[in-house]
């Protein structure tokens, strides 16, 4: 199971505490840091001093840190042309050395769009997939060759289809609860499919989904990584538990029943229910991001532990 720390910066966060968070994370052995793509935060926090753009951060980042892999849980295909993603991923990649991973998403949350001016079309669903037709067509035209696509939604050119990305291939990320046109699409784009704050029950259905999927389109099911994203909350005693909970204004009841809570070994056995249905990588969302000592918890007393 690999263990990667996950980041919900607009809640309030300034670069200098995220560039803190990715290089303990990368020196205490987690695989990525990845954060979310959001410009307004939600429920009560304020969220001081403002948001940080997700790319730009992690351009930042890509040149701060040497080892640990970097990306968004999920890019709003609302924020970004494709075109326009396209070479920025493609860029930032080059700048960490071939380190970068694109979870790409539809967007969501209408009061940030309204927030900052940012279009919020109806149809967000079929715009995504021609944004993953396009980024994953660009990159893989070859160097000299033209890319042309003509869609409802979006039409490109004689593009020279440049930059390319360090990595021959960057992973692309995409995820959610949709019981049709999700997997579907999980299948033709997707390098790894996450769910969200889903249950084990939950998690086994969609997995199953997407597997399914993938092997209506001819794919090996096998060739994706799957993936969770769950809220942590891990303490050596359970008042250390109960304090942690309070400061993410959480309930360690609910915690427990649809996140990672608990003591180490509690962590450790609720992680092993999900990898039990085919979870690979469990992408740990920490919000009180001032609390390192919770990551070097987990990597001395959890990830030891994990398969």
């Amino acid at each position: 199971m690999d263990l990667r720390v996950f980041t919900e910066p607009q809640q309030g966060a300034t670069y200098d505490t995220l560039l803190r968070v990715a290089r303990a994370s990368e020196a205490l052995g987690y695989s990525a840091f990845f954060r979310s793509d959001h410009y307004l935060h939600m429920g009560s926090v304020s969220g001081l001093p403002g948001p940080t753009d997700a790319w730009i951060t992690l351009a930042g980042l890509a040149r701060e840190t040497e080892t640990i892999r970097l990306g968004t849980l999920m890019t709003a295909g609302t924020f970004r042309l494709p075109g326009v993603l396209a070479i920025e991923v493609a860029q930032v990649d080059a700048m960490s050395g071939g380190r970068v991973e694109l979870g790409l998403g539809s967007g969501w949350y209408e009061e940030e769009h309204s927030a900052y001016g940012i279009p919020f079309p109806k149809e967000k669903f079929g715009r995504l997939e021609e944004q993953l037709a396009i980024v994953t067509g660009l990159w893989k035209t070859p160097v000299g060759d033209r890319f042309d696509f003509d869609g409802t939604f979006y039409q490109l050119k004689d593009s020279p289809a440049l930059p390319k990305p360090a990595q021959e291939r960057v992973p692309v990320l995409i995820g959610g609860h949709g019981a049709k046109r999700t997997p579907a699409l999980a299948a033709q784009y997707a390098d790894e499919f996450n769910i969200p704050f889903a249950s084990v029950e939950d998690t086994a259905t969609q997995f199953g989904r997407v597997r399914a999927a993938a092997e209506e389109r001819g794919r090996p099911a096998d060739s994706l990584v799957y993936s969770n994203a769950l809220v942590a909350c891990v303490g050596r005693t359970d008042a250390e538990v109960k304090r942690r909970a309070e400061v993410i204004g959480r309930d360690v009841d609910e915690l427990k029943a649809n996140g990672l809570a608990g003591s180490p070994a509690e962590v450790v056995e609720r992680i092993a229910a999900f990898e039990a249905v085919g979870s690979q990588r469990m992408y740990l969302q920490m919000l009180d991001l001032d609390d390192l000592d919770q990551l070097e918890l987990i990597s001395a007393e959890v990830m030891p532990q994990l398969s």
